[in-house]
């Protein structure tokens, strides 16, 4: 995955086009810092350091825009994403499972298949994946690309998760499968060409095309062309291409054996075979050797060399061919060396690539060279700079294989294995919509991959504010419903899932806190109480029910019983749940009861409002901050002047509150008992509100005498008792 220079586009935009000049000259630059885990940034305005400052008071909020220089996946590369995410679900379920019965059972032959299975299944991925975008006009990420992780998954396989019990069995014929799988030479169009002609050995890619299929294996290509030869001038040449193609039909490989001994002892006794074949070559007189074409002596002679397994030669064909070192290297382990093993490649291939190295500007090159090699650690390194995809997945497989050290560094404090699991979960970090996945491959990688994953979730898009708006898809609007409703729907339904699913409880409740804050930002008082009550935040259910006592003040109290109307059915279920703290319950029920005093004087039910009013004082649930409010609220149903609301004693109530608030103000307490009806007021500060109770005061008085002209409380005053109704 090659990097490139980006342009980053903030939005909405910090500086508006055109006014660059402005913003430089009000003393501010730019500033960025980059994450340390991804190459995302954040980028804020600040004051030049040439600029001499100026104080103002108070703490000035500035914005905070974040940018990546990540492209995001599209959608085949999403498509890819997800379905690799599965298996690798599935492999951490194994290793899971091996942790609770033991590491003999990690290496047990049931295991070893399902690990098998897995490595396969990512193969299988990246060739439909490289054959789906090679088809397609334009991909985010090149058919080629896909190819090259396919070739690496490919033979990571072959060399490292064989067959169970295949191990220490030979290698090669499965190193050139793969190499005629994924390196196809030579190609089709070459011998449909040849196959065409007459006289085919007459045409100058004859030769070269009959000396690659040998070196390939390709026995049917190879005996198929020999026989064209049978009407070849020389008769040598017939004679000894006749000998030539039943040698090839015949080599010994070694699934056609039940046991490696039987495949040894008839390599052996085929190897004898090809020495025969030489001894009969070398017999062919040296004016026979040429058709005045082609010196076939010299062609033929190679081939034969080939089987012999001659190094020197195998080395002079591939590079007389174009062949890289992958051949030579495959080629020692089928003819030079049939019985060669996985553990004695590395010291080949290191004698291959001293004569003719990788390309270093090739990173599948140097991946495939790397696993060659048997150094896994490396071609993790290069597989990285491939695709951070390649290389997490080959390194969650080589730890479960035990491939690579398990041990934290103790300057990170990860693993191998961590640390490219952690740096591709960064990647997919780049695109929120794939924040499932992505903490799904950071809690895999211990602490500092739950730390990070916890980052994550927290900063998941709720999409909370568009639950009124959204206009986008039938999907989206009925999460909106659910949401209106106070379900937990949607995103904050996946990420609880999520947080129970990995056990984080803090952060579950932290992000509920988060929904609920969003929520009263919005108004959305009802569904703020519940994200307050499922994150068990209690001082923060106060703050729901104060912004809600506040609506009284700002909007009136007809917007004020709106709202507590959205909050109400959630009191009962507070009252009942045993972890609810009672102080902030008991605001709750104060908000509710005061509203329904408000609803019942609206509808003018005045001898019920009376009532509310003076049970919110004896029951205890009036804050004393609202004592002044509600005081003054009864001054009108004290001046009611077709009935007297209030018995004498609820009277007597009313004034032994008045009388605590204005003692209380006189003693310097006032901001505690006369805060919200100064804010109330709107103006003035405490002399007006206490202005205001006066009037309150004056009106008990009145109250106590027509109380006593027609007799204590008054005949027409019936007690009652309270039920109430919550």
């Amino acid at each position: 995955m090659n990097s490139i220079d980006h342009h980053l586009n903030l939005f909405p935009s910090l500086i508006q086009v055109g006014h660059a000049e402005q913003f430089t000259q009000s003393g501010k630059t730019l500033l960025f810092a980059q994450s340390p885990l991804n190459q995302s940034y954040a980028v804020f305005p600040s004051a030049r350091k040439d600029v001499p400052s100026t104080k103002t008071s108070g703490v000035e909020e500035q914005p905070i825009f974040f940018a990546s220089s990540e492209t995001l996946p599209s959608s085949e590369r999403r498509l890819f994403i997800g379905d690799t995410s599965i298996i690798f679900a599935a492999l951490q379920n194994l290793t899971n499972t091996a942790q609770n019965r033991g590491q003999e059972w990690l290496h047990s032959q049931e295991t070893h298949d399902v690990i098998r299975k897995l490595t396969l299944d990512y193969v299988n991925f990246t060739r439909e994946c490289w054959i789906h975008t090679s088809s397609q006009g334009s991909s985010q990420f090149s058919g080629d690309h896909y190819r090259s992780l396919y070739t690496c998954l490919a033979l990571f396989a072959v060399l490292y998760v064989p067959e169970y019990g295949y191990e220490d069995a030979p290698v090669g014929d499965d190193l050139m499968e793969w190499l005629n799988v994924h390196f196809i030479e030579p190609s089709t169009e070459e011998g449909d060409h040849l196959s065409g002609l007459d006289r085919p050995w007459e045409d100058e890619t004859f030769w070269p095309y009959l000396v690659r299929v040998t070196l390939r294996g390709l026995s049917k290509a190879a005996t198929f062309f020999l026989a064209t030869l049978s009407t070849h001038p020389s008769g040598n040449l017939r004679r000894l291409a006749q000998r030539l193609s039943p040698l090839l039909q015949s080599q010994p490989h070694l699934q056609s054996f039940e046991a490696e001994r039987d495949f040894a002892y008839a390599s052996h006794r085929w190897k004898d075979k090809v020495k025969a074949l030489r001894i009969e070559l070398d017999s062919v007189s040296e004016s026979d050797r040429h058709d005045g074409i082609e010196n076939w002596w010299d062609r033929l002679s190679d081939i034969v060399g080939i089987l012999e397994g001659r190094i020197e030669v195998i080395r002079r064909v591939c590079e007389d061919l174009g062949a890289d070192w992958r051949e030579i290297s495959v080629s020692w382990g089928v003819f030079a060396d049939a019985r060669l093993r996985r553990q004695d490649l590395p010291e080949v291939v290191s004698q291959v690539l001293d004569d003719m190295p990788q390309d270093p500007t090739n990173l599948e090159d140097m991946v495939h060279a790397a696993l060659f090699s048997g150094d896994p650690a490396k071609a993790l390194s290069h597989a990285a700079q491939l695709d951070p995809w390649l290389a997490a997945h080959m390194a969650d497989l080589m730890q479960a294989l035990s491939l690579i050290e398990k041990d934290a560094n103790e300057d990170s404090g990860l693993n191998i294995r961590d640390f490219y699991v952690l740096g591709y979960a960064q990647y997919l970090n780049a695109d929120p919509a794939l924040w499932r996945i992505t903490v799904a491959y950071m809690f895999s990688c211990g602490e500092t991959g739950v730390r990070s994953a916890d980052e994550v979730l927290m900063r998941v898009p709720l999409k909370l504010r568009s639950v009124g708006s959204i206009t986008h898809g039938q999907g989206e609007q009925n999460g909106a419903d659910n949401l209106k409703s106070g379900d937990l729907a949607g995103v904050i339904k996946d990420i609880n899932a999520t947080c129970y699913e990995y056990q984080r409880e803090e952060v579950r409740r932290t992000i509920c806190r988060i929904a609920a804050q969003t929520f009263v930002q919005e108004k959305e008082y009802g569904l703020a109480l519940s994200y307050s009550s499922s994150a068990e935040d209690w001082p923060g259910l106060g703050r729901v029910v104060d912004r809600v006592l506040e609506e009284y003040i700002t909007a009136g109290p007809e917007q004020f019983t709106r709202y507590v109307a959205g909050i109400a059915p959630s009191l009962q279920a507070l009252r009942m749940q045993s972890g609810a703290q009672g102080i902030f319950i008991h605001r709750l029920m104060f908000a509710v009861r005061y509203a329904e005093f408000h609803q019942r004087l609206g509808n003018q039910d005045l001898q019920d409002a009376a009532w509310d009013l003076v049970s919110m004082f004896q029951d205890g649930l009036t804050p004393k901050s609202w004592w002044a409010v509600l005081l003054c609220d009864s001054r009108q149903l004290l001046q009611h002047d077709a009935t007297l609301l209030f018995p004498y004693a609820s009277a007597c109530v009313l004034l032994q509150h008045l009388e605590e608030v204005v003692a209380r103000t006189d003693q310097g307490s006032g901001d505690e008992y006369l805060r919200v009806l100064i804010s109330k007021l709107h103006s003035g500060g405490t002399a007006e509100a206490l202005h205001a109770l006066q009037g309150v005061r004056l009106a008990l008085a009145k109250y106590f005498a027509r109380c006593t002209m027609i007799g204590t409380g008054g005949k027409q005053v019936l007690e009652r008792k309270f039920i109430a109704a919550v």
